[in-house]
C-alpha cells in the first residue's frame, strides 16, 4: 500500500462514526407499580358503558333507553332496590372472601363451588334435623354451611402449600366437582318426592328460614356481610395477623425474611375464603330459595371475581361494587321487557373487567426522557 493510500485510511478511521437516532422519549414496564390510581375503576365502567352501548346501538337498540331502564328496574322502586340488596349479599359474601385470599397473592377462583356446598351442608341440616327450633336450624345451618366451605377451600390451599400445586387449578376443578355433587343429590337422595318430579330437596319450614324485612325478601343476610366486612376491616388495619397480611401482599420475600409463616397463612386465609363463600351458600338457600335446587348460584362465585377486583379490596368498595353487580343483574331481567335478554348485565360484567386488567397493565408502564 502506497504511503498516500495509508495517510487516506487513518484519517477516515479518524472520523467518527454518524450515530444512530435517539427518541426523546422510551417506554418502561415497572414491576413495581402494583396499585393503580383511585379513578382507574371509574374510568373502566364508563368506557365498559360505552362498548357495551356500540353493540346495543348495533342491535337496532337506543342504549340511552336501554341503561335507563336498567337504572330504574335496579333503582327506581322500592321492590328494586330491594331486590338489588337481596343480589347483593351472596357477591358481597364471596367477594369479602375472595379479598382476604387476593391479600396476599393467593387466586381463589373457586367462590363458586365454595358457595355450592355451603348451601347442600345447610340444606343437610333441614332434611336430618327437620325438628330443630328455630334458633337451632339457623346456628346450625350457619356452622354447617361456614365449616363446608372452609373445608372447600383447605382442599385448595393444601396442594398449593404442600405440593406446589397452582390454586388457579385446583379451585377451579373443585368449582365442577361441587356442581355434579349438587346434582347428585338433588336428582338423588334428597329430591323432594311430592316436588313434581323437578329435581330439588323439600321447602324449608318457617323455623328453617332467615328472617326477612317486612313483605320484601331481604333477608338478614345482609347483617352477615356487614359484621364480616367491619370485621375484615378491623383485622386487617388494627392486628398483627392483618399487618403480616398486608407484608406478605407487598413482598414476600421481605415476610419470609421477617420470620412470617407463609405457607400457615395461606391455608388460614383459604380457610377464611371459602368459610365466607359458604355463609353466602347458606344465606341464599334459607333467604332466598327456601330449598336447594339445580343451578343455586347464578354466577355469584364467579362475578364476585370482578366484585372484589373492582374494590381493589377496600371494604367500603366491596360494599359499593356488591350493590353495584347486584344492580346490574337485576337491571338485566328488567331490559327483557323491550326486547334485550338478560345476559346483557353478563356482557357489562366482562366489559368492565376488560378494561379494569387493561388499566391496571397500561398503569405499569412509564413513559421516560432519554438523556
Amino acid at each position: 500500500m502506497s504511503s498516500k493510500n495509508a495517510s487516506d485510511a487513518v484519517l477516515l478511521n479518524s472520523v467518527p462514526a454518524k450515530s444512530a437516532k435517539r427518541l426523546p422519549m422510551r417506554l418502561e414496564y415497572d414491576a413495581s407499580r402494583t396499585r393503580s390510581p383511585w379513578w382507574s375503576p371509574i374510568l373502566s365502567i364508563i368506557l365498559a358503558l360505552l362498548l357495551c352501548a356500540v353493540f346495543i346501538a348495533a342491535n337496532g337498540m337506543s342504549p340511552v333507553t336501554v341503561y335507563d331502564k336498567m337504572f330504574r328496574g335496579a333503582f327506581g322502586t322500592s321492590y328494586g332496590i330491594t331486590e338489588t340488596m337481596v343480589k347483593a349479599i351472596p357477591l358481597l359474601l364471596c367477594g369479602l372472601g375472595i379479598a382476604v385470599a387476593y391479600r396476599i397473592s393467593v387466586w381463589n377462583i373457586g367462590a363458586e363451588g365454595q358457595l355450592t356446598v355451603g348451601a347442600m351442608a345447610a340444606t343437610a341440616v333441614t332434611i336430618y334435623f327437620p325438628g330443630l327450633s328455630s334458633f337451632w336450624s339457623i346456628a346450625l345451618m350457619l356452622v354447617f354451611g361456614t365449616a363446608a366451605g372452609a373445608l372447600w377451600g383447605l382442599m385448595t390451599a393444601i396442594p398449593r402449600t404442600h405440593f406446589g400445586v397452582n390454586e388457579l387449578i385446583t379451585s377451579l376443578m373443585l368449582n365442577y366437582v361441587a356442581l355434579l355433587a349438587l346434582d347428585y343429590v338433588v336428582f338423588g337422595p334428597w329430591k323432594d318426592p311430592k316436588g313434581f318430579n323437578f329435581p330439588g330437596s323439600p321447602m324449608f319450614t318457617a323455623a328453617q328460614s332467615l328472617p326477612v324485612l317486612g313483605t320484601t325478601r331481604l333477608h338478614i343476610g345482609l347483617i352477615f356481610g356487614l359484621v364480616a366486612v367491619a370485621i375484615y376491616y378491623l383485622m386487617i388495619r388494627f392486628t398483627r395477623w392483618g399487618y403480616e397480611l398486608r407484608l406478605i401482599g407487598a413482598n414476600p420475600t421481605a415476610a419470609r425474611y421477617a420470620g412470617i409463616h407463609i405457607k400457615k397463612h395461606i391455608i388460614i386465609v383459604m380457610l377464611i375464603s371459602g368459610g365466607l363463600a359458604g355463609i353466602a351458600g347458606m344465606a341464599e338457600v334459607s333467604g332466598v330459595t327456601h330449598k336447594l335446587m339445580q343451578g343455586i348460584s347464578p354466577g355469584y362465585g364467579y362475578t364476585a371475581i370482578i366484585v372484589a377486583w373492582l374494590a381493589k379490596l377496600n371494604p367500603l368498595g366491596l360494599i359499593v361494587t356488591s350493590v353495584l353487580f347486584g344492580g346490574l343483574i337485576v337491571g338485566g331481567y328488567s331490559v327483557q321487557t323491550i326486547g334485550l335478554p338478560s345476559s346483557i348485565s353478563e356482557m357489562l360484567q366482562g366489559a368492565i373487567l376488560f378494561f379494569l386488567i387493561a388499566g391496571d397493565m397500561i398503569h405499569r408502564f412509564r413513559i421516560r426522557r432519554n438523556a
